[in-house]
């Protein structure tokens, strides 16, 4: 009901996606046609069906669901996994430009996208039987399905190991017991990928129908971040689970860091876009706007602010390029992953700051995304690791000694 009162509010004038892509060093020289077509067909989407109603979306705190389906024909569930499965086979960079570009229109677009395929898909697949694969990858790709992915609980956010959730042994059966929270997608999902520790105290992952008896997800409200995404816990009481649905080719927390970190990979594409977003914008607002008889660009103050602003981006986007480059040689590491998560999530929220200020007082309106992804950008740079967590991640990649402890 919520999507069909969006739809009938939004009939009026919409407002013009005026984006520009920016490629200060000509990267698309290294990228394949594939990969163009890839990523400027989800850019064609998120101008078409994303820009004109996000700001109602995010302004009302209401998750645009009828993007969906728009979504799965895009292939942006799940890309890089076979098409066996229903998935479009891409390569790991053809996947992050398609993050890059569903996050230039909200981050709560591409979270729902990030969570749909990196941290459920991915994981069935990986770690499941060729039986799960089939039952669950198809109708996720499609999304026919919706997922979640339960990892973090209310006492246990940086330290998953931690996690109290649990299973039980019963017959044919584990008994699932604990909560989850902070869960992207978890008051609509049809599906849940958890991770519990069995009796052995062993982390263990298992797929949750969400119609199952002692299994519910309350909405969390209140969020001034992320607005566009629903967000929910997962609460487990003496939830009968059949053996059938346990990840069995993974135990320990492998399982869900390996998860995170294709998640986090999608997240330091995904930021860029969010970046450029509020770079552009702030680029074409002071070519336009005049102050004391002249565009505020030409202020070198000003000029210094866009000239900062397309430089962290141009780094940004060489880094994840050859992040990529790396994963789709399998040879990408976990604290690589984690660099360019950091990195690229804290200079976008850098450039949206910036951006504001160009902006003046209308960057705190409406009329601009840039508070939008100001706001949206603090909840990325704290989720799937905390801009501190992989700044340790790093430290103990290069010194060898653990400062988690």
């Amino acid at each position: 009901m919520q999507n069909e009162e969006l739809l009938a509010s939004i009939k009026r004038v919409a407002k013009q996606d005026r984006f520009q892509g920016h490629d200060y060093y000509n990267m698309d020289e290294l990228l394949t046609d594939e990969q163009k077509m890839a990523r400027d067909a989800v850019r064609d989407f998120v101008r078409q069906e994303v820009s004109p109603i996000i700001e109602d979306c995010y302004e009302r705190a209401i998750y645009p669901r009828h993007l969906v389906k728009g979504l799965a024909d895009l292939g942006a569930f799940g890309p890089s996994l076979p098409q066996k499965y229903g998935c479009a086979g891409t390569d790991e960079t053809t996947y992050g430009l398609m993050m890059q570009e569903l996050e230039r229109g909200d981050s709560g677009v591409r979270s729902a996208a990030s969570v749909q395929g990196s941290l459920v898909m991915y994981p069935i697949y990986k770690f499941g039987t060729e039986e799960q694969r089939m039952k669950y990858l198809p109708k996720l790709a499609s999304g026919e399905f919706i997922g979640c992915f339960g990892l973090t609980e209310p006492d246990h956010g940086s330290d998953p190991s931690s996690m109290i959730t649990n299973i039980k042994e019963d017959g044919d059966a584990y008994i699932l017991n604990g909560a989850k929270m902070w869960i992207t997608n978890s008051p609509i999902a049809d599906v849940a990928v958890v991770w519990a520790k069995d009796e052995a105290g062993i982390i263990r992952g298992i797929i949750v129908d969400m119609d199952t008896k002692g299994v519910s997800a309350p909405e969390i409200h209140g969020k001034l971040s992320l607005r566009a995404s629903i967000t929910g816990e997962l609460v487990f009481e003496d939830a009968r689970i059949p053996k059938s649905q346990l990840l069995p080719n993974v135990q320990g927390l492998k399982g869900p860091l390996s998860c995170l970190s294709k998640a986090r990979y999608g997240i330091a594409w995904g930021a860029i876009g969010a970046a450029m977003d509020c770079y552009d914008s702030a680029l074409r607002y002071s070519l336009e706007r005049e102050q004391f008889g002249k565009p505020l660009a030409g202020f070198q103050l000003t000029q210094k602010k866009l000239a900062e602003m397309i430089t962290e981006i141009t780094k940004a986007q060489l880094l994840t390029w050859r992040l990529g480059t790396l994963m789709d040689a399998g040879k990408a590491t976990p604290a690589q992953v984690s660099m360019a998560k950091r990195n690229n999530v804290h200079m976008a929220l850098t450039i949206a700051r910036e951006a504001r200020q160009i902006h003046g007082g209308m960057g705190i309106t409406n009329e601009y995304p840039i508070m939008r992804h100001m706001m949206n950008l603090e909840t990325v740079l704290t989720y799937e690791g905390t801009h501190d967590i992989h700044l340790l991640i790093t430290g103990m990649d290069v010194t060898g000694l653990n400062a988690f402890k």
